[in-house]
């Protein structure tokens, strides 16, 4: 992919119980030059997030114990990752699971299986809207 550069150096988190799943996204984002925090459950991935501060996050949807979607809605009631983009990853494509996603504040829904264009594509969408608008002040005189 050619913009891949873009987004090197951005840190984001994988949150999956599948080992493949999340090895393939580790691969995908690592050769891309992306910081890959890996988490198993909701659990693991909210102890973990403010060590790492991800740019952006991708969490399966159906976990053990704590699902996808009150895992996003932990991380987007926190002041300081509300702006942090979570994109929701499933096998199911049906439009109840993504307006589910939409309602707990999910930027995104990604269908599994992803291709390497699609996750960094997806990273590189979210990293552009996510960025900090330049302000500039103007000193007092």
């Amino acid at each position: 992919m050619n913009g891949s550069n873009s987004i090197a150096g951005l840190t984001v988190m994988v949150i999956d119980d599948s080992n493949t799943i999340r090895r393939s996204a580790e691969i995908f984002l690592k050769q891309a030059g992306c910081v890959v925090v890996l988490a198993e459950n909701g659990f693991d991935a909210l102890a973990k997030l403010s060590d790492h501060g991800p740019d952006i996050v991708f969490c399966d949807v159906l976990m053990p114990r704590l699902d996808g979607y009150q895992t996003c809605a932990l991380i987007k009631k926190s002041p300081r990752f509300r702006n942090t983009p979570v994109i929701m990853l499933s096998s199911k494509d049906g439009l109840f699971d993504r307006a589910r996603g939409r309602l707990v504040g999910s930027e995104e829904y990604l269908t599994k299986p992803f291709t390497k264009d699609s996750l960094l594509k997806c990273v590189q969408e979210h990293s552009r809207r996510s960025e900090p608008e330049l302000v500039t002040a103007t000193m007092p005189q």
